[in-house]
């Protein structure tokens, strides 16, 4: 259970730095739990909700359902919500459902502009121009989930169009994951603290099909991101 437990310990130590640096105020730290079949799961309170997204809804009633259930491990400052779920056959990943739900109010911003607007951090999440949509990695290995092309086991979904799959070359870990938000959602906020969010080297081995390779696709770094 070695895997496991170091997903498990990540996901903590993110979830810590990224409240203490300011840019979480909310939090719902992971447990670990076990299922029938030798499943391993690693959740957060809550997470019994997180399949209303699925769901024929708009945006802003799946978003105010989540947060009023507090369905997440992180709730950032600007609102968005960050969840991450992984579950493991014995040792073996089996799959993993990691989200960021931007804010579709941005109640905290209205109420408090001036908190914002002195802080740089925040200028990348709090233009007018902002569409917010919801962005999610899958990984599925589950017997009759693969679909060359169709469904990849590891795969981005753009918004709530239902057949945007686009393939990635692996699954991803906490870290990565995390990375990818900060890099791409909080730019500023990334420069100013990348030095101290903390680093991991392990990288899952790659999942992606040859003819996805052959598409435009997401690729992982199979090892510490620089």
């Amino acid at each position: 259970m070695q895997l496991l437990s170091a997903i498990k310990q990540q996901i903590d130590q993110l979830v810590f730095h990224l409240v203490e640096v300011g840019l979480a105020n909310d939090q719902q730290f992971c447990f670990q739990r076990s299922n029938a079949g030798n499943l391993s799961e690693i959740t957060f309170p809550g997470a019994e909700h997180v399949s209303v997204a699925l769901k024929d809804m708009y945006y802003t009633e799946i978003y105010d359902h989540l947060a009023r259930e507090r369905a997440y491990n992180l709730k950032m400052m600007d609102g968005a919500m960050i969840q991450m779920m992984y579950v493991f056959v014995g040792v073996d990943l089996e799959r993993h459902r990691l989200a960021f739900l931007p804010s579709p109010h941005l109640e905290e911003f209205q109420n408090n502009p001036e908190i914002y607007l002195e802080d740089e951090v925040y200028a990348d999440v709090v233009a007018k121009d902002i569409v917010p949509f919801p962005i999610r990695f899958d990984y599925d290995t589950r017997e009759g989930r693969h679909r060359e092309l169709e469904h990849p086991r590891s795969h981005l979904s753009l918004g709530q169009y239902e057949n945007c799959r686009i393939p990635v070359s692996a699954p991803l870990t906490p870290f990565h994951f995390i990375q990818f938000i900060l890099r791409n959602f909080y730019s500023t906020a990334h420069h100013k603290c990348a030095d101290r969010l903390p680093s991991f080297s392990h990288a899952f081995a790659e999942t992606i099909a040859a003819a996805e390779r052959c598409v435009v696709h997401v690729q992982i770094p199979q090892g510490e991101v620089p």
